[in-house]
């Protein structure tokens, strides 16, 4: 085997690094996985996730972890509602008795974790390892810490998301700004904070759409709500616009401005201090990006290809990229180590650059000023 008697690091504990090391793992492999969180009790932010089958579900066939998923998944966490800026429902698939909710099974961040980190070896991962640099050492890398500590590996792979140190040791390709900012927020125990949303959401999930703007909700498990706020501004508003995001007074009175149209409704996202926000601008990078593969380091995930949300690909591109380059590096059809990985980005490039193209196709449709519409004909379409 190819990588027999060598040191893999898979930098960054997300569900991608997390299915990479369990399917290594799975072949006799050596590997380590680096994560800036200082335990796996850190609170898990952001909407569930919809595992598709030819990627998410896929990867976990293969990582033997079916039956942990389908004892964690969320049977009704996919219904839909689609609402107008009034709050009024347009859509709901509530109703739908023959929606197949087996179709993208939706599922958690954290148990979604907990099963991955849960079939790792024991000490698999070091938590508390923020990446800070690394140099070149022998035939590997030599990696350091914001806690001082330094490791050797023979092989890196970054799996450390959209704003990835580690991709500029592969490629200089600058990601693009969509046109597209998000707020995100988690509200804790809304069925007490925000009681009128929550009840709406029904357990699943809320996409409203006006003025070219978008609200989406998200109920989780344990109780909590989360909320992507999704405005056309430009690519330097959050700092150009002075909020401290941290303050939910300052991003309440950014939002009652900028979705003056929408019903005061939708303020009671806002009503309880049980919440946590972060803007997130969306990048995606050039369709046709490309870099001169190593034999030492690759990449996959958001490192690899971040783009929006709105299609639901991130978490199922990253966990297909892991079996996809799982696969490269173990089996016999390659010489070395470098070609294996070459044959994986390549194939890994030409699926992210397809993916990424209707993703944006999907941002641009969403944040139209006739968004609602789109919204509800796509649905039309697909009955």
């Amino acid at each position: 085997m190819k990588l027999q008697d060598k040191k893999v690091a898979i930098v960054g504990g997300g569900p991608g690094g997390l299915t990479l090391a369990k399917l290594l793992q799975l072949k006799g492999v050596n590997v380590t996985v680096y994560e800036r969180d200082s335990n796996k009790e850190v609170r898990q932010q952001g909407a569930t996730l919809d595992l598709h089958e030819e990627s998410g579900l896929e990867a976990l066939r293969r990582a033997n972890l079916m039956n942990e998923f389908k004892a964690s998944f969320r049977p009704d966490a996919g219904r839909l509602r689609v609402l107008d800026e009034q709050a009024i429902i347009k859509m709901d698939e509530h109703e739908l008795q023959d929606k197949d909710q087996e179709d993208r099974p939706e599922i958690d961040r954290a148990p979604l974790r907990d099963i991955l980190i849960n079939a790792l070896h024991e000490d698999t991962i070091v938590w508390d390892s923020q990446f800070i640099s690394m140099v070149k050492q022998d035939h590997g890398w030599l990696l350091h810490f914001k806690n001082g500590k330094s490791f050797y590996a023979d092989l890196v792979i970054a799996a450390d998301g959209a704003n990835s140190k580690i991709r500029p040791y592969l490629t200089d390709i600058k990601p693009i700004y969509s046109g597209v900012t998000i707020v995100e927020g988690n509200i804790y125990e809304a069925e007490k904070n925000t009681p009128k949303l929550w009840e709406i959401t029904k357990g699943g999930k809320v996409f409203a759409l006006g003025n070219g703007q978008s609200i989406i909700l998200s109920a989780k498990g344990e109780g909590s709500l989360s909320f992507y706020t999704g405005c056309k501004v430009s690519e330097n508003w959050v700092q150009e616009s002075g909020i401290d995001f941290n303050n939910k007074q300052q991003v309440f009175d950014w939002f009652k401005v900028a979705f003056s149209s929408w019903s005061e409704k939708w303020h009671e996202l806002f009503a309880s201090n049980e919440i946590w926000f972060m803007p997130r601008p969306q990048y995606h990078f050039p369709l046709d990006q490309t870099w001169t593969t190593l034999s030492n380091l690759t990449m996959l995930g958001d490192a690899a290809h971040r783009m929006p949300p709105y299609a639901g690909e991130g978490v199922n591109q990253a966990m297909q990229d892991a079996f996809e380059l799982a696969e490269n590096l173990t089996c016999d059809h390659f010489p070395d180590i470098q070609t294996a990985i070459s044959n994986y980005e390549k194939q890994m490039q030409a699926r992210a650059a397809a993916v990424t193209k209707d993703t944006l196709q999907n941002t641009e449709i969403l944040h139209a000023e006739d968004g609602l519409d789109n919204l509800l004909a796509m649905f039309t379409e697909r009955r």
